[in-house]
């Protein structure tokens, strides 16, 4: 027995971490509506089940169980409204699933109304197996396991998932962006006396801020040069920035801009020269797309999902992740080579238009939907 996705289905869309109507801007909401409006162009009706967010940032057990009762009470609301003749999805669609972030309500819901149950964007990190996060990797694996298709937006992502998840299951799709406005905005680029470089990121502890006390470390050794840096961001950790790139000697080089409206972003990187973003522990980073969809050439560090979206030495440079000094050779390389980044920032355009687009992204999209709606419908005909 065979299936496919059919124009006009109805999706059921959850997104544990953040949903794509939170009112704090990332890289992982502008996925989640990225994926929303890829469907909406194929006609599908998108709803947003839940918002229910299962995002943790450390393990705690009496959290997690209070967590499953407030997902129990929501998962039955959901059923509650189909029995009572709401609106019935014909395939649930959760985006961004791991161990801390675990889907609590789409492997109850779609297996209670015998639909496709779909996973956009996994990992799945077997080490947790042996730490705290061990509960939350075992709510991980049992999702996955229920899952008709489930997506890697990188071959890393995908090594780690395949433990798991069937290869019939498992599907490789790299992230996209409606890359029209940033081309758009990127051939109205006006050339500045001196260099202008962009940084684009919250300002969150963790792993946010350590990115920004590379930057602020990596241009510090940088003085000798003509450069501006432009910050687009905010967060609780917009005084340890300053203070980082003021202690660096940097504060009358850099503008801390605020947060920017999503219309407002492709004139955001039309008004740059060069990417650069440290990318401590970053899954792949939405920014480093936007700004090569804008003819921005980037510097960024050399994890898998960043590499999965940037093309060392044609779109960008990628050096170990918190190398310091390595980053800033990298960065220096490119101030002083106009034509070198020009190229580069062509080549990242066309990289983008060709392998990164919105367009490209629905028609894997729509794939791999026939091939969960495909799945789904053999599994019900096994005796």
């Amino acid at each position: 027995m065979t299936g496919k996705a059919a124009a006009g289905m109805r999706i059921a869309f959850h997104a544990p971490m953040k949903p794509p109507d939170d009112p704090l801007p990332s890289g992982d909401r502008q996925m989640a509506r990225l994926l929303v409006a890829a469907l909406q162009r194929a006609d599908h009706d998108v709803t947003l089940a839940s918002r229910l967010v299962t995002w943790r940032p450390e393990p705690d057990p009496g959290e997690d169980a209070r967590l499953a009762a407030a997902a129990d009470a929501e998962a039955r609301r959901i059923l509650a409204d189909v029995a009572a003749g709401g609106a019935r999805p014909a395939l649930w669609l959760t985006y961004h699933l791991y161990h801390k972030a675990p889907d609590l309500l789409g492997p109850r819901v779609a297996g209670a109304l015998a639909i496709p149950y779909v996973v956009v964007e996994a990992s799945r990190a077997a080490k947790r197996a042996r730490d705290p996060w061990a509960a939350r990797l075992a709510l991980v694996d049992a999702a996955l396991a229920a899952a008709d298709a489930v997506v890697a937006v990188h071959a890393d992502d995908a090594e780690g998932l395949a433990a798991v998840v069937p290869p019939g299951r498992l599907h490789l799709a790299p992230p996209f962006l409606d890359a029209a406005p940033f081309v758009e905005a990127g051939r109205r680029r006006v050339a500045a006396a001196a260099p202008r470089l962009l940084a684009v990121a919250m300002m969150r502890r963790g792993d946010k801020a350590r990115s920004y006390a590379i930057l602020a470390e990596a241009l510090g050794r940088l003085t000798d040069r003509a450069w501006t840096l432009d910050i687009v961001g905010d967060g609780p950790a917009r005084a340890e920035v300053a203070a980082a790139f003021a202690d660096a000697g940097l504060a009358g080089r850099v503008a801390l801009r605020g947060v920017a409206r999503p219309a407002e972003m492709p004139a955001v990187y039309a008004a740059a020269d060069l990417l650069v973003w440290p990318a401590v522990n970053e899954a792949y980073g939405m920014v480093f797309l936007e700004a090569q969809a804008a003819g921005l050439p980037v510097v960024g560090a050399s994890r898998p999902g960043v590499a999965a979206i940037v093309r060392d030495g044609k779109t960008g440079r990628l050096v170990a992740e918190g190398d310091v000094a390595a980053f800033a050779a990298a960065v220096a390389a490119l101030l002083d080579d106009p034509d070198r980044r020009a190229a580069m920032g062509r080549a990242a355009a066309a990289h983008v238009a060709r392998d990164h687009d919105i367009r490209a992204g629905a028609r894997r999209l729509e794939a791999i939907l026939a091939a969960a709606v495909a799945h789904h419908a053999a599994s019900r005909c096994v005796p």
